[in-house]
């Protein structure tokens, strides 16, 4: 098992062991990419320029797959949560036409690095069921169905699903896929690291310095490169693309069913939010993975109730033996449908960024690699000005990145607060957490399961925002641009790229009474 950005265990995560990476870094050398993030898109980004004949530092503030890959329910669509008819109304029909050429040419890219690397992780093609329930998702449905089919997906019309659903109108779509992500990453790791590439796990990024070389400073003293790629799902710092991103939290359960009856194929509904299902072999055991309840992030005061809204779900339809597995996870919803992927808005021409993937960021992932390997190497394509991050016009005082957040202010540096007294006000339970109001501040507070209080500064070291407590990942959740931290307000996701501030609790009333007469 490894660690992830919550409290819940992934199916992916529970069931592999940590990365341990072969090839030690050079601090003295310039590297000509620094990859920062090992999730898919870190990996496969740099393994791509690696091979093309750059020297590439991959950088990871934890461990190789604990951000959003190691909760993705690694569904492998070229039908997408952003429809080809949406993008041809957004952009054009030329480009609908582009972006289904590219994520076929991911799914393929996965398919080949699978077979060139003899990576075991259960990928297999499969059909895809996209079903309506009523007149309106019925009517929304023949629209998706009919922009999908122009571009080339083969789609036909069903009479009968692969699960017991109630539906008025079903198409089937082939050429789908699904995989282990984790499994595969490591595989990618492994043939990164053959090829001359470094993995460095537990280096977080403090801050970077762009002269004539990027400067990086780290939690593991400075290393230098020619290129820098944020991978990390969403870039830290403050930029333009924190604005036109939003984040989202989706619910997972992997569960065994009693009557065998796992469905072979990828399958959707067409609720707000949506219900999907798959099945997934690990270890010789057979898993139905379902998700749902996807809402934004921060904005939902119970997120436990989403697991028990789903699971309930989940028995309505099946016989449901055992749920061994729920989580959650991230993903960011891209203003105008489509991914940001090349050069940061308002920075050098040698800073890359990729986010906004929305739901399909195992196809994305290899979109973003492909197209930022092409702008490196100076091989421009078509896509490179589809999903240029500066398709949208910078706003004044957007621009700065990373360094901002160096300037967050501590407000309560050196204050003490009496254990009692916050006790009195939050009236905890051993497990529970709140925002609360003392003597004029605003207290993060969390009693963990021995009783012993925490408390930090509910203010997101981000963009100064309220955090709000998570209570199924027992995480504090930033709702403005989805930075995350644990419950000690240890950072696990950014944009923040520094702690939640620590207060000091103290169960001597002498030592509050002397602060306050100083």
């Amino acid at each position: 098992m490894i660690q992830r950005d919550a409290s819940t265990i992934s199916l992916w995560q529970g069931n592999i062991e940590p990365f341990q990476p072969t090839m030690m870094a050079d601090h003295n050398a310039t590297y000509d990419v620094v990859i920062v993030g090992g999730g898919i898109t870190g990996l496969t980004t740099a393994l791509l320029l690696q091979e093309a004949g750059k020297r590439c530092l991959l950088l990871e503030a934890n461990n190789i797959g604990f951000g959003t890959t190691g909760g993705t329910t690694a569904h492998l669509n070229t039908v997408l949560d952003t429809s080809y008819d949406q993008i041809s109304t957004n952009f054009s029909k030329e480009d609908a036409g582009l972006v289904r050429e590219s994520v076929g040419a991911a799914i393929s890219l996965i398919q080949q690095n699978i077979e060139r690397f003899s990576i075991d992780c259960g990928f297999d093609y499969t059909d895809a069921y996209l079903f309506a329930q009523d007149e309106k998702q019925t009517e929304a449905l023949d629209i998706i169905a009919k922009a999908a089919r122009e571009e080339g997906i083969n789609i036909t019309l069903q009479d009968h699903l692969p699960v017991s659903f109630h539906f008025t109108k079903a198409y089937k779509f082939t050429n789908q896929a699904k995989f282990n992500p984790l499994a595969y990453i490591y595989g990618l790791a492994r043939a990164f690291e053959h090829a001359g590439g470094v993995i460095v796990q537990d280096c977080r990024v403090i801050e970077i310095h762009n002269t004539r070389h990027i400067k990086v400073d780290t939690t593991l003293g400075e290393f230098t490169g020619m290129n820098i790629v944020y991978a990390t799902h969403i870039p830290p710092g403050i930029n333009l693309v924190h604005l036109r991103c939003i984040p989202y939290r989706s619910y997972a359960l992997a569960v065994r069913l009693a009557d065998n009856s796992y469905p072979d194929a990828l399958i959707y509904d067409m609720q707000e939010p949506y219900h999907y299902f798959r099945t997934q072999v690990i270890d010789g055991k057979k898993y139905l993975i379902a998700g749902g309840e996807d809402h934004q992030t921060g904005h939902h005061e119970n997120t436990e109730q989403c697991f028990r809204n789903l699971e309930a779900f989940v028995r309505e339809h099946f016989k449901v033996k055992s749920v061994d597995y729920k989580w959650s996870s991230q993903y960011y919803e891209p203003a105008d449908g489509l991914p940001y992927i090349g050069n940061m808005p308002g920075q050098p021409d040698n800073v890359y960024v990729a986010t906004g993937f929305g739901g399909n960021g195992m196809v994305y992932s290899g979109v973003a690699a492909m197209v930022i390997r092409n702008i490196i190497l100076g091989k421009h394509r078509a896509t490179e000005k589809l999903f240029n991050p500066n398709r949208i016009k910078p706003v004044a005082g957007f621009t700065n990145f990373v360094t901002h957040n160096a300037d967050v202010v501590k407000l309560f540096f050196g204050k003490l607060f009496p254990a009692h007294k916050l006790t009195e006000l939050a009236e905890l339970a051993p497990g529970e957490a709140r925002v609360v109001n003392y003597d004029g501040h605003r207290v993060a507070l969390y009693k963990d399961e021995a009783g012993m209080l925490h408390a930090v500064n509910p203010v997101c070291t981000h963009m100064k925002c309220e955090v709000g407590w998570n209570t199924a990942e027992k995480s504090w959740d930033c709702p403005c641009h989805g930075a995350r931290f644990d419950a000690a307000g240890r950072c696990l996701h950014t944009p923040a790229d520094r702690d939640l501030e620590h207060l000091d609790i103290t169960h001597d009333l002498s030592d509050v009474e002397e602060q306050v007469h100083r």
